[in-house]
């Protein structure tokens, strides 16, 4: 792992400093010369930034290591203090809001989901989600006092510099800055604003299994379709921060049995690929087979689940039912065609498949690889989120810990080196 270390005595202290937080966040406690051995410095420096760090009230001395075989008086052992400061993970979508709180080690310490009804306006969403985040703060036992700080994911185009939502179709009430400003007045901590799947894809990478990949595509397919693109190990935004909004993409203009009004019209904001593979088409492609096949149980189950007839039918299609089957085949198909573009153009060694999507498993990895296979090009892995529904959050989570670690510190590349 790399790690920072000084090159000049001015930025000494700070980055010898980050150099042992980083691996006393990932140990229990450890003794000075253990820690001194770990990061690369001398004993004298490291007790140094260990003292300087124990003012800060982020380290703390323990008791002797009495396990240590080493002979001579037993090592005194240090502990990073997690619990010195929280941060707060949020992610917003048109289904749920998600909250999750954690240590300053990333172990969550509550987490919450409080489901949203269609219609509420962006006023009611944020209202919603600050009750949600106080009774998680309540369940952890942290005050508001305690955040260090918080990271958001939405939906659609936002700007992380400024806090502004551009642009937001499927939750066009919360365009604008009203949410950051709203979280930042009630909470009293630095809030990030920033893409819901940009944040899933390092939720992905940090939580998920063996996702340290440095070449990776991270899709969301829901309602609406997006990707998190990783290139040589760091997350790419593009020019304006909306790398990755694959569902714009325009390949199905005739697509087989296609609503024409979804490719034509783009309803509720939708862009060209999401109006063929996303929720809403999966529902119209499921009813339609149902009746075909006389499926009236499943029928009835959609109509009765109203604004979650998406839901029912990827419910469907765990249970083997043939209408919802065929209707995640005929979306596969065209999904394959997207994912052969991103393989052409970025070379991914792994894509993600996010999202509600995610829910229905090997059953869809298998059709969208049957589908991939008379392609003249080698395809990526292709695997499913190993987080499904909390991926965002939980990059959210991962995105505050990596700003208290540079803002904390204050530090910049000048005046130090990397040692491997």
């Amino acid at each position: 792992m790399e790690q920072l270390v000084a090159a000049g005595t001015r930025f000494m202290r700070e980055v010898n400093a980050v150099a042992i937080l980083r691996r006393l966040r990932t140990e229990t406690s450890m003794s000075v010369s253990a820690l001194a051995k770990a990061v690369g410095l001398s004993r004298q420096a490291v007790a140094r930034s260990l003292n300087a760090l124990v003012d800060e009230g982020l380290v703390e001395f323990g008791s002797v290591d009495r396990d240590s075989t080493r002979a001579g008086r037993p090592a005194q052992l240090v502990r990073f203090r997690a619990e010195a400061g929280h941060v707060l993970g949020l992610s917003i979508s048109p289904q749920d809001l998600r909250v999750a709180i954690s240590d300053l080690a990333g172990t969550v310490t509550a987490a919450d989901v409080t489901p949203l009804g269609g219609g509420a306006s962006g006023a009611e969403v944020v209202e919603t989600l600050l009750s949600t985040v106080r009774g998680a703060l309540q369940e952890a036992g942290v005050r508001t006092g305690d955040l260090w700080f918080a990271s958001v994911g939405t939906p659609g185009i936002v700007d992380p510099a400024t806090g502004v939502i551009k642009l937001i179709p499927s939750m066009p009430g919360l365009t604008g800055d009203l949410l950051v400003r709203r979280l930042e007045e009630s909470l009293g901590c630095p809030v990030y604003l920033d893409n819901d799947v940009k944040l899933a894809t390092q939720g992905e990478r940090w939580r998920g299994a063996e996702r340290r990949e440095d070449s990776l595509v991270m899709v969301h397919w829901g309602e609406r379709v997006g990707a998190g693109i990783v290139l040589n190990g760091e997350l790419y935004r593009g020019t304006s921060n909306d790398a990755g909004d694959v569902g714009f993409l325009d390949l199905f203009a005739d697509a087989p049995g296609a609503a024409p009004a979804t490719v034509s019209r783009h309803p509720h904001g939708l862009g060209p690929f999401e109006a063929v593979v996303g929720g809403a088409e999966i529902v119209r492609l499921a009813t339609a087979a149902a009746r075909r096949a006389g499926d009236d149980p499943l029928l009835a189950r959609i109509d009765a689940a109203g604004e979650r007839a998406f839901d029912a039918v990827l419910d469907a299609v765990t249970d083997g039912a043939p209408p919802a089957l065929e209707a995640i085949d005929v979306v596969a198909s065209r999904f394959a065609k997207g994912v052969a573009v991103l393989r052409a153009i970025l070379n991914p060694r792994l894509v993600v498949i996010g999202g509600p999507l995610a829910r229905c498993g090997e059953t869809l990895l298998t059709a969208v690889r049957r589908h991939l296979a008379d392609q003249l090009l080698d395809q990526p892995a292709l695997e499913v989120s190993a987080l499904r529904d909390d991926a965002v959050v939980h990059g959210a989570l991962r995105h505050s810990l990596d700003e208290i670690e540079r803002t904390r510190f204050d530090l910049g590349r000048n005046g130090f080196q990397e040692a491997r």
